[in-house]
């Protein structure tokens, strides 16, 4: 599944700070059981304005983290509380079938 989030940076707080962040606190998160990787991107047109994609083997994986039981991601997450809005789009199934155009090369 994908959990799936827009960051917006806060006056005084930027991008390279929560991207900075946003790694050490994943470094930690990803070792929990059914990470399967996170991706952030910058909005084009709003330099200020990122889009989180964290992918867990399921639902129940993600529900089951507990981001308290470590102290550093603890002190991140509350400093992107002060820092950014965070807006959660939503959390999303993986497609059970994909239909992709062909390469051509």
């Amino acid at each position: 599944m994908k959990f799936i989030f827009e960051v917006r940076m806060k006056p005084g707080y930027t991008v390279e700070e929560y991207a900075e962040a946003w790694i050490e606190a994943s470094e930690i998160i990803q070792q929990a059981p059914g990470a399967r990787g996170t991706y952030l991107h910058r909005k084009i047109g709003e330099p200020d304005t990122l889009l989180a994609i964290a992918h867990w083997e399921s639902k129940a994986h993600r529900d089951a983290k507990d981001d308290r039981r470590s102290e550093i991601v603890r002190g991140i997450l509350e400093k992107h509380a002060r820092t950014c809005e965070i807006t959660v789009i939503g959390e999303f199934e993986e497609p059970e079938w994909q239909v992709l155009p062909p390469r051509r090369d």
